[in-house]
């Protein structure tokens, strides 16, 4: 039990750090200008462009790090600061939300698996850790096989459909990376001092899907181990 919480309390103090860490690192890449003179919305046209892609729309949403791409309408959602500015953060935001965009539209089987468990996650995740607290109460801590560890089961299952989707989820951000890098290099739309602040800046965003889904095992196996290592 102590050596969980050790667990969970590293994977908070990480968490905090890299989320911490990509804050400073975008806001040094938000002071590298682009040559080129080009707002994250005009690279986010100009990639999708490049891509054949012409019924997404790039359009501006409120917040700071809300950046995101929106499959169900086909919209590639970019916060205010970098739907205007001219930055190497601006470009790697706006080209990496693209990336999403081509994966979608070349049918890229993580994304389509991805998107596949949204609706059930989104429910499901809501519910599991109470279902498994619930099940425990009525009886399963004590090794019961009736409606109590039914219950904590059923909870266990859709914990893991959460897991299973964070980790989906790193090939799927990982990939949008690498395809927003290589179109900005190929295409020569930043130098190599705004690229490698590009880089860095889309190092530390996918840290952060890493430490969410290492956080999102642990839990699980916490729970499961409470729930199934008490039967006799």
């Amino acid at each position: 039990m102590i050596g969980f919480y050790i667990l969970i309390g590293v994977i908070s103090l990480v968490s905090w750090l890299i989320s911490n860490t990509l804050k400073k690192k975008f806001d040094k890449y938000s002071k590298v200008s682009l040559r080129n003179g080009m707002s994250g919305a005009e690279i986010a046209e100009k990639m999708l462009a490049d891509h054949g892609i012409f019924d997404v729309k790039v359009i501006s949403t409120p917040g700071r790090l809300t950046d995101h791409y929106n499959p169900v309408d086909k919209t590639v959602n970019l916060s205010e600061a970098v739907y205007n500015q001219r930055n190497a953060a601006a470009a790697a935001v706006a080209a990496h939300e693209v990336g999403h965009a081509v994966q979608h539209a070349q049918a890229y089987e993580w994304l389509t698996m991805r998107s596949k468990l949204v609706p059930i996650v989104s429910v499901s995740s809501q519910f599991s850790q109470w279902l498994v607290i619930g099940g425990l109460i009525l009886g399963a801590g004590a090794g019961q096989t009736g409606f109590g560890f039914t219950i904590a089961v059923i909870g266990l299952i859709f914990m893991a459909l959460a897991t299973a989707f964070s980790f989906i989820t790193l090939p799927v951000e990982y990939d949008a990376s690498n395809r927003a890098l290589a179109w900005l290099q190929n295409k020569n739309m930043v130098s190599q001092q705004e690229l490698e602040g590009s880089t860095d800046a889309l190092k530390w965003a996918a840290r952060t899907y890493l430490v969410a889904a290492i956080g999102s095992l642990a839990m699980l196996l916490y729970w499961a181990l409470q729930v199934l290592g008490n039967r006799d």
